[in-house]
């Protein structure tokens, strides 16, 4: 499977039915979170249509398949919110605490299906991000806990770049081979902007960047891009086509770009605006919201 945005299917559907729609302003990581949890799917979902027998004592395993059957059934019928589900989620927990004593796969599959609830159905993974990491520290030796630790290290590093915190220096070398370090911008306003050519939306939010660009660089504003894309000719084609003066930083390793797993880049468009002392004061902001933004913090 290639990389591509947006996706319309992405990990949705894998584990629940009915849950294809995915987020269209977006470039996803397909690649790297498939790459953490679809090789769990056979074990997690196996085997869903075999019941228990009758005469069969209940294991983590029957009751947790006919758990996850059951509400299945529930979100095929289109009962798909947190609300609605509650009394389901709250059975994951009582199955949990049941068998919580035992570390197997069987007990770390419990709390995955759970986190994959919140991610699928719901779309919140900062509500499914505790129960991943439950899955670390408290299932550690699972084969569960090896694939999703990657997966909650990217998303710890990412959720550090909050608003109001200070955003972590690099020191690399730009496309045309010379040092590029954020300290070199002391005292501007930063765009960091993570994108690449290939990717819909940061292509249709461009011509939002270049006017901010045009209108405040000469007030102290100032945008390093980091470019996900791995043919060089072709970014240089477009950033000379499009007119983008600020410069680049390439790796040519696409999502395995030095900065975007430094900084646990999963989706592009990913922006984080910069104030003179290094502060982020806001994320991901487009069209007349990054305009706005900038005017503010130049403005101080």
């Amino acid at each position: 499977m290639s990389d591509g945005c947006p996706d319309p299917g992405g990990l949705a559907g894998c584990f629940f039915p009915g849950m294809a729609e995915h987020a269209r302003n977006l470039c996803l990581n397909k690649m790297s979170i498939q790459k953490i949890l679809l090789p769990l799917v056979a074990a997690l979902m196996l085997p869903l249509s075999v019941g228990m027998a009758a005469d069969e004592a209940p294991s983590v395993k029957g009751e947790l398949d006919a758990l996850v059957a059951e509400i299945s059934g529930k979100i095929a019928a289109g009962v798909r919110t947190e609300e609605a589900l509650a009394d389901d989620i709250k059975r994951f927990d009582e199955l949990y605490a049941k068998y919580a004593s035992e570390k197997s796969e069987d007990v770390a599959r419990i709390l995955m299906m759970k986190a994959l609830l919140y991610v699928e159905v719901f779309r919140d993974t900062d509500a499914a991000m505790p129960i991943f990491e439950k899955i670390v520290e408290e299932q550690p030796e699972s084969e569960a806990a090896a694939k999703v630790r990657p997966f909650v290290e990217k998303m710890r590093a990412r959720k550090a770049l909050a608003v109001g915190k200070a955003f972590p220096g690099f020191q690399v070398k730009d496309l045309d081979g010379n040092d590029l370090s954020l300290a070199d911008y002391a005292g501007k306003v930063v765009l960091i902007d993570f994108w690449a050519t290939w990717c819909g939306p940061c292509v249709a939010e461009l011509p939002h960047v270049l006017e901010t660009y045009e209108k405040y660089h000469d007030k102290g504003f100032e945008i390093i891009g980091i470019s996900l894309d791995t043919d060089r000719d072709k970014l240089a084609g477009f950033i000379e086509q499009r007119g983008m003066t600020w410069r680049q930083y390439f790796d040519g390793k696409g999502w395995e770009n030095e900065l975007a797993d430094k900084y646990g880049i999963s989706s592009i468009p990913a922006t984080f605006l910069i104030d003179g002392e290094g502060t982020i004061i806001g994320t991901d902001l487009r069209g007349e919201a990054l305009t706005e933004a900038v005017a503010a913090a130049l403005s101080k």
